[in-house]
């Protein structure tokens, strides 16, 4: 049975008194800064794919350097941190009890920047492990693997002392992202450097690491704060908490065995890449039943996207999510993957699913959740709007820029008529509307940095926000 908003009790009511949020604050306004610096890296690489020497001459410039810098930037700088500031607010309120530790969280905080620094230090100066994903230099790592554990400590003492006992689906969710990030990181970063693993089975377990990044840590992140915030923000119960729990269990099941599907028609035995293939087509059973219940926790309440930004984020990055998601298997299968495998789709696709989906549902939660940790109004819906359109319309042009383009690469690959210097000719159009597409998203983030900086910066001047408790809302 769902509890309506508003229904609290009033012990419920007076315990939203008890959560101090530092690190929240620390998280959510680091994340937010990350994201507006690495995004000029990302214009950068860019500028690079049209403009070839554009400050080749500067080696901490170059493309090998760039590139990982961009991919760790946004995904460990920007999205986890967010995500892990947005799990710092979410699950004591899911618990009814205040963060087990605010001084471990702030620790962990302080930990994460000396990791995203030390990651920058590092890659711009070309100390990488050279691993998709796993760039990032062993001691480093072995950083992020600690912060880990003091992070997944906290949310589960939290949870170890909650007053409600049953368990609403983002805290699931979000137990699930701390123990299989756990598995993921350590193969990935760890397990491909032991003696012996070297070839393909170094290829494999890279790939099944870097797949399962997004599909064990970020998805499960991701669905946990959208499970979250589309009932809080449309202020309504969730359809279905059963249906919610499919998706979670088939999730944990599907996901994990997929990796290999970036490896098809290459050297390994056609058993893995088959069981790539089938576990890849069944993710559509995980994915629909997210999507189906959030589509049906909106109805009757679609008439609040016109001036709900957070909403507006949340729901896109839902039907981000279904077309990423439908997509991915079908770019598993031999007969798609032989066209489209290595080519620019496969960006085009991973954009979608980091930026289009967890990176729309992470700026939801931070809109929502900065004016109301600083006790203030958001400084600016205009701005917030804008922020909006500017990724929604950039970031149409890059994936639909790069799929087209890629699918159309991938034909000429396939073409031994057609010498390779000139399929990257050909490219050069795609890669131009890629790069004036980038300048729209680049200005949707410097809104966005600009009107979460400002809120906070703000809020002694601002009027504060009208309270209103956030209790048991989702609760099943």
């Amino acid at each position: 049975m769902a509890i309506q908003p508003g229904s609290e009790s009033a012990a419920a009511v007076a315990g939203q008194e008890i959560h101090q949020d530092t690190t929240v604050k620390w998280f959510l306004l680091g994340a937010v800064g990350y994201f507006a610096v690495v995004g000029i890296i990302a214009l950068i690489i860019a500028a690079k794919f049209v403009w070839p020497q554009f400050l080749g001459s500067i080696q901490y410039f170059t493309y090998g350097r760039m590139r990982p810098l961009h991919v760790n930037g946004m995904l460990f700088g920007w999205l986890l941190a967010a995500d892990m500031g947005l799990a710092y607010y979410l699950v004591p309120r899911l618990c009814g009890v205040k963060l087990w530790s605010e001084k471990l969280g702030v620790a962990t905080s302080i930990l994460w920047n000396v990791i995203i620094l030390s990651a920058i230090v590092s890659l711009l100066g070309g100390y990488q492990k050279g691993l998709e994903y796993a760039d990032l230099p062993t001691p480093v790592a072995v950083l992020v693997v600690i912060a880990w554990v003091m992070f997944g400590f906290n949310i589960f003492a939290t949870i170890a002392t909650r007053k409600y006992e049953q368990m609403y689906v983002s805290t699931w969710y979000l137990m699930g992202t701390i123990l299989w990030t756990a598995f993921v990181y350590l193969t990935g970063n760890f397990a491909t450097l032991l003696p012996g693993v070297t070839g393909v089975n170094q290829a494999n377990l890279n790939w099944m690491y870097t797949h399962n990044a997004v599909g064990l840590i970020f998805t499960p992140a991701g669905l946990a704060v959208a499970y979250y915030f589309i009932p809080r923000c449309a202020n309504t119960p969730l359809y279905n908490h059963k249906l919610s729990m499919v998706g979670f269990w088939s999730l944990a099941f599907v996901y994990v065995w997929t990796g290999a599907h970036h490896m098809l028609h290459g050297p390994i035995s056609q058993w893995l890449q088959t069981i790539s293939i089938v576990f890849s087509v069944m993710l559509l059973i995980p994915v629909w039943a997210v999507v189906y219940n959030f589509i049906a926790t909106m109805k009757g309440q679609w008439h609040q996207l016109g001036n709900n930004v957070s909403l507006k984020f949340l729901m896109s990055g839902t039907i981000f999510y279904l077309l990423t998601c439908f997509q991915g298997p079908m770019h598993s299968l031999r007969s798609v993957n032989a066209i489209v495998s290595k080519t620019d789709w496969i960006p085009g696709h991973a954009h979608m699913a980091v930026m289009g989906t967890f990176s729309f549902i992470a700026m939801a939660g931070v809109y929502w959740v900065i004016p109301r940790v600083f006790h203030t109004k958001l400084h600016s819906e205009a701005a917030a709007n804008w922020s909006f359109w500017l990724f929604m319309i950039g970031g149409l042009g890059m994936f639909t820029s790069l799929w087209l383009g890629g699918f159309w690469q991938g034909w000429q690959w396939n073409n031994p008529s057609i010498p390779f210097i000139d399929t990257v000719i050909a490219l050069k159009p795609v890669w131009m509307v890629r790069f004036f597409s980038g300048v729209l998203i680049f200005s949707g983030i410097v809104l966005f940095f600009y009107n979460i900086w400002s809120t906070a910066l703000g809020s002694g001047k601002s009027q504060p926000a009208p309270a209103k408790a956030e209790g048991r809302v989702y609760a099943a």
